[in-house]
This record gives C-alpha cells, sequence and structure tokens, in this order.
C-alpha cells in the first residue's frame, strides 16, 4: 500500500487516523472524553511547522466553531477561526524579540458574534460599498441588503464575516496553512449565482502570511473578497498614528458623502493622500475630512504579484510589507472606533486604534464601468493572492 503522505511516517499516520476516528464519533463520547480530545489534531509539516485545531465555542444556535493555530520557526503565531474565516490573532516578534498580538479582536467568539466591526474577517462577496445596493448586469437590476446607509457594504447584513466556513489543515508551499470554504447559493444578499469560495491563509518560514482566494459561479456575479484585519503594531498600547506607512499608489479614487467613489482618479501628489514615502499616518490626517477610508490606485495595475504597500512602527521596529495581485488597496485608519469596544484582554480600541489594508478590485465597480470589472462569469475562475511579510529592524 503507498503511503499517501510523504515525509509521514506509518505510526504518524496509524496516530492521525485514529484521531479522526475518535473526531468523528465526538457526539457518542463522555463529556471527559470531549475535554480531552479539546485539541482535536496537530500537523507537524516540514521544518517544525505546525497547525493546532481546537474548539473555539459555539454560536447562538449551537453551531461548533473552531480555531486553528500556525507556529513557524521565526517565532510567528497566526489563529484562524471558522466563522468568517476570520484572522483572530496575530503574534510577531518586536526588534528584541519580544512578541505581541499585532491585530484587533476579541478573546472569545462571543464578541465577534455580538459587535465586531469586521475584526480580521473575510468580507465579500463584494468587499467594500456598492451604491444605493444595487447594481445592473446582463440588462437585469440586481438589489442588495442596504446596510450601510443607502449603499451596501462588505456583502450586506450576513456577507461572509458572519458565515461558518468549512476547514481543514493543509501543507503549502513553503510551509503550513488553513483552507477555508464555503458555498453562497443564488439570490444570497441579492447577489445572483451559486459562487463556490476558497480562501487560504498560509504561514511560511519566510515570515509570510500569504492569502490565496479562489471562486467560481455559475451564473455572472460581482465579486471582491478581502481581508478586514486591523494592524497595532505596537501591541495595542497605544493608537497608530505614529505608524509610518508607504503604498506604491500615485492616484486614489475620491469619494462622496457616502464614501462611494466619483469615478475620477486623482493624483496624490502635493495632497494629504500622498504616501509614496513613508509617512506617519497621524501627519495629516487633521487635513483629511473623517480620516482616510479610500481606495488606492496601485502603480502595479494587478495581475503580477507586486509590493503594494510598507508599513514600519518605530518603538517596536515592526515591519509588514503587503503585496498583491489586486489592482487596488483601501487604507482605513479606524476612523469608526469610538471607545464602545472593550476587546482583548478588556482593552478599550479608541478612535485610530487600529488601521486597515485591505487589497481589492476598487468600490462600486459594477457601477463605474471605466474601473477594473469585478464580474465573474461561468467558466471562469477568480483568483488573487497578498502576501503579508513580517519582520523587525
Amino acid at each position: 500500500m503507498k503511503n499517501i503522505l510523504p515525509g509521514v511516517s506509518w505510526s504518524a499516520l496509524a496516530a492521525l487516523l485514529v484521531i479522526g476516528a475518535a473526531v468523528g464519533s465526538k457526539e457518542s463520547q463522555t463529556p471527559a472524553a470531549q475535554a480531552a480530545n479539546k485539541e482535536i489534531q496537530t500537523t507537524k509539516g516540514n521544518s517544525q511547522m505546525d497547525v493546532k485545531k481546537e474548539s473555539f465555542g459555539r454560536l447562538p444556535d449551537g453551531t461548533a466553531i473552531d480555531i486553528f493555530t500556525l507556529t513557524n520557526t521565526g517565532g510567528i503565531e497566526a489563529r484562524l477561526m471558522t466563522y468568517g474565516a476570520t484572522l483572530v490573532s496575530l503574534k510577531l516578534p518586536d526588534r528584541k524579540g519580544k512578541v505581541d498580538d499585532c491585530v484587533l479582536g476579541y478573546d472569545s467568539l462571543d464578541g465577534y458574534v455580538k459587535n465586531s466591526p469586521y475584526f480580521g474577517s473575510t468580507v465579500g462577496r463584494y468587499g467594500n460599498r456598492i451604491a444605493k445596493g444595487q447594481f445592473v448586469l446582463n440588462r437585469v437590476t440586481y438589489h442588495l441588503a442596504k446596510n450601510n446607509g443607502e449603499n451596501h457594504l462588505h456583502g450586506g447584513v450576513k456577507g461572509f464575516d458572519k458565515v461558518v466556513w468549512s476547514a481543514e489543515p493543509m501543507k503549502a508551499s513553503g510551509g503550513m496553512g488553513v483552507k477555508f470554504t464555503y458555498f453562497s447559493k443564488d439570490g444570497d444578499e441579492g447577489y445572483p449565482g451559486n459562487l463556490s469560495c476558497i480562501v487560504i491563509y498560509t504561514l511560511t518560514n519566510d515570515n509570510e502570511l500569504k492569502i490565496s482566494y479562489e471562486a467560481t459561479t455559475d451564473k455572472a456575479t460581482p465579486v471582491n473578497l478581502t481581508n478586514h484585519s486591523y494592524f497595532n503594531f505596537t501591541g495595542g498600547r497605544r493608537d497608530t498614528l505614529g505608524h509610518e506607512l508607504m503604498l506604491h499608489a500615485d492616484r486614489y479614487t475620491p469619494v462622496d458623502k457616502g464614501l462611494i467613489p466619483t469615478g475620477e482618479l486623482a493624483a496624490v501628489k502635493g495632497t494629504p493622500m500622498d504616501f509614496t514615502t513613508p509617512t506617519a499616518i497621524g501627519l495629516r490626517i487633521a487635513k483629511v475630512e473623517g480620516g482616510y477610508d479610500h481606495n488606492y490606485v496601485l502603480t502595479s495595475g494587478g495581475g503580477a504579484l507586486a509590493l503594494a504597500a510598507r508599513v514600519f512602527e518605530p518603538e517596536s521596529g515592526r515591519v509588514m510589507e503587503i503585496s498583491t495581485t489586486e489592482p487596488g488597496i483601501q487604507f482605513y485608519s479606524g476612523n469608526f472606533l469610538d471607545g464602545t469596544i472593550a476587546g482583548k484582554s478588556g482593552r478599550v480600541y479608541g478612535k485610530h486604534f487600529g488601521f486597515c489594508l485591505e487589497t481589492q478590485h476598487f468600490p462600486d465597480s459594477p457601477n463605474k464601468p471605466k474601473f477594473p470589472s469585478t464580474i465573474l462569469k461561468p467558466g471562469q475562475k477568480y483568483r488573487t493572492q497578498t502576501v503579508h511579510k513580517f519582520s523587525a529592524k
């Protein structure tokens, strides 16, 4: 018989099969046995990289939520849960080796269910806004949920951030990962077509967190998937206005009062929107009404993986570089965080306490013919990738 897992001994394989059998019969186990099997699976990859699967609680309807912990040899740990295919925590060493969690969120599932501004979640079908919650496709007008004033935001009332994804640990090129899958039915939140989605998070020993997205449909539909993590490389000790940001973008899409793009591609040069050289987030934020919440047009144009952004936090020395195949990136400076959310360890998240860099196609593209198209058609495959590379200096 052929061993289908090269590099895994027969004894280890047998142990995994035993664990799998125990998991499959979990409902028939005693409470003590279930507690003993809380850590359902540990998968070891090359160079001692680990994936650990545990319970993260249950939704109000009783649905079980799992959380996966990825670790690498560089001291990085990422935790991902099946509710919303969400990045729950990201622990990174600073220049002295001290490790802190550098994304906002909650310590338990309850916070994500009751009050989460998309902390770490996968958003879709359409990340960002669609004006007036509608678009016309093939001469048919589709009406979407309006959950952001008169507009549609991040997939609607129950977008991909609020559904339970199927998940399994996997070996990937250069690291270990978790593969999340979700099937969105025709008519979901008003969108046409049955959409099959895959999101793969991979942590490598090169200190990269890769996020790969795939989707197919049986009817033409807009698709724009992204991750909505709020970063804070002080480890949550203060706001993020001192972080230095560089964006490979010399244009952005101006917006109206509802944060819908006007259709113009405006130059950033000579304006507070200019991050073509490293600039503190807070240096000119007072000159931007409401703060930053804008889509930047990447100079790469999308298609090939290219550097989009670099962030440096001076005190810790932490650095994040983002590369993407997408044509745009939404820079959001946490303007709507208002001190009403107590997150991890009870820490209060005030204004600008986290920032987001959401790689994407442009907002409201279904209503802007001059923007890059977001329409996925039957027979096509939606495929994008974003890579976050971490270091300290």
